[in-house]
C-alpha cells in the first residue's frame, strides 16, 4: 500500500480571502437576524413557550449573534497574525 503526500507552497489564508469571508458571515448574520425578527413578529399573539414560531425565531436571533461574533473574530484572528508575523519580520532584520 502506497501514501501520496502533497506539499502546499503557501499556507494559510491571504487578507483578501479573509476579509471576503468576514464580510459573507456579516451578510448571513443580517439575513438570520431578519428571518428571526419575522418569525418572532408573526408568532407574538400567542407568547408561549409552547409556540414554535416564536421559538424558532428565538433562536434565529441568537444564532444571528453567533454567526456576527464568529466571523468578526476570524477577522480580528487574521488580522493580529499578520501583525505579529510582520513585527518578528521587522525585528528580524
Amino acid at each position: 500500500m502506497t501514501t501520496k503526500t502533497a506539499t502546499i507552497s503557501q499556507l494559510g489564508a491571504t487578507k483578501s480571502d479573509v476579509k471576503r469571508l468576514v464580510n459573507v458571515m456579516t451578510i448571513i448574520a443580517w439575513g438570520v437576524l431578519s428571518i428571526g425578527v419575522l418569525l418572532c413578529l408573526i408568532n407574538l399573539s400567542h407568547f408561549s413557550d409552547k409556540n414554535i414560531g416564536l421559538m424558532v425565531g428565538i433562536g434565529f436571533l441568537v444564532g444571528s449573534v453567533h454567526i456576527y461574533v464568529i466571523g468578526t473574530a476570524i477577522g480580528l484572528v487574521h488580522a493580529w497574525k499578520t501583525e505579529m508575523a510582520k513585527s518578528n519580520d521587522s525585528t528580524s532584520e
